[in-house]
């Protein structure tokens, strides 16, 4: 499979310049072209001989520039999906820029959360995604139908909590890395308050055990001494139900908070909260994409065997602390 991308930029209707713009890297099948062709063409055709293309919004962690999730949008590229990752820069406090995956602070709080969108990003991403389907190398070739959320830290927080039906009818799965639903004390929670989330779609929970920033983060939650565990094994046990034997939660050993971020930018985002791996960086995130990969494949894309495979991923592979589904 040859995976090719282009750039598109969208503006966030109703925000004020410069912080209105998102960048978007948009990663697509194309066809095999000959070295003549290289020479002149600026833009590979898609190869359409599995289109349509389910698609994947990846959101970024706080200060993770979407470079570092190139790796995972490559490998799900290669399984017949069209992944979208972007750039967002954004004063979200007054005095406070940072590259954020969007969020929505008042939908957030104790008495808005659940009847509103968390982000603002996605639903001009979405708008895009429309605009793509109509025009350029994708045009004709989107599954705008079974998008999924995905994500790191605080994105993975917002897709999981966005894939909501009631919001975004195309939304049909979400997954996210380092990520739990607790409430914000600042935000008016009281300690240890897990959120719930929709619960309407399937969902894939990824966690490490070593994940050093979940850990050192209890306080923003009113946990005096946190792990790195609880948080989101908290959030599979009370923030869904489940009963569809779609939803997963997995533990990966000695995987910390930034393996997900690769290479890893130490001048921008808070890995001096992290803890050292204690496995090999490059089998976690193998590991993670077959997986990510697998849970698409089987709940979004429904490939026959990918459930089985998925099955037997988890039971075998000696990455797996421990995983759960309901």
């Amino acid at each position: 499979m040859t995976v090719r991308a282009f750039f598109q930029v969208a503006k966030i209707a109703n925000f004020q310049p410069p912080f209105d713009t998102i960048f978007l890297k948009v990663f697509y099948p194309a066809i095999e072209i000959s070295s003549e062709e290289e020479k002149t063409n600026l833009t590979v055709p898609a190869n359409s001989l599995n289109a349509p293309f389910p698609v994947v919004i990846l959101f970024n962690g706080y200060n993770c520039e979407a470079f570092v999730y190139q790796w995972l949008a490559e490998k799900l590229t290669e399984r017949g999906l069209v992944v979208v990752t972007f750039n967002f820069v954004a004063e979200e406090f007054p005095g406070n820029i940072n590259l954020t995956p969007g969020a929505n602070f008042t939908a957030s709080k104790p008495d808005v959360y659940g009847t509103k969108p968390t982000s603002v990003t996605l639903p001009t991403l979405l708008l895009k995604l429309e605009e793509l389907q109509t025009q350029g190398v994708l045009a004709g070739l989107l599954d705008l139908e079974r998008i999924t959320l995905g994500g790191h830290s605080a994105g993975g927080k917002f897709a999981i909590e966005n894939a909501n039906p009631k919001f975004f009818s195309q939304v049909a799965a979400s997954f996210g890395y380092g990520v739990h639903s607790m409430g914000y004390v600042m935000q008016g929670y009281p300690p240890g308050t897990i959120l719930p989330l929709p619960d309407q779609l399937p969902l894939l929970l990824l966690a490490g055990t070593n994940d050093g920033v979940i850990t050192n983060s209890s306080a923003m939650h009113g946990i005096e001494e946190g792990d790195a565990i609880t948080p989101t094994m908290r959030t599979w046990k009370e923030a869904i139900l489940g009963g569809r034997q779609d939803s997963y939660v997995v533990f990966i050993e000695g995987a910390n908070h930034f393996v997900m971020a690769h290479p890893l930018d130490p001048t921008a985002a808070r890995n001096y909260l992290d803890f050292p791996l204690t496995q090999p960086a490059e089998s976690i995130r193998s590991f993670m994409a077959e997986a990510i990969g697998l849970f698409i494949g089987a709940h979004v894309q429904k490939q026959p065997d990918a459930l089985e495979s998925l099955q037997n991923l988890l039971n075998s592979n000696s990455l797996v602390n421990s995983w759960h589904c309901k």
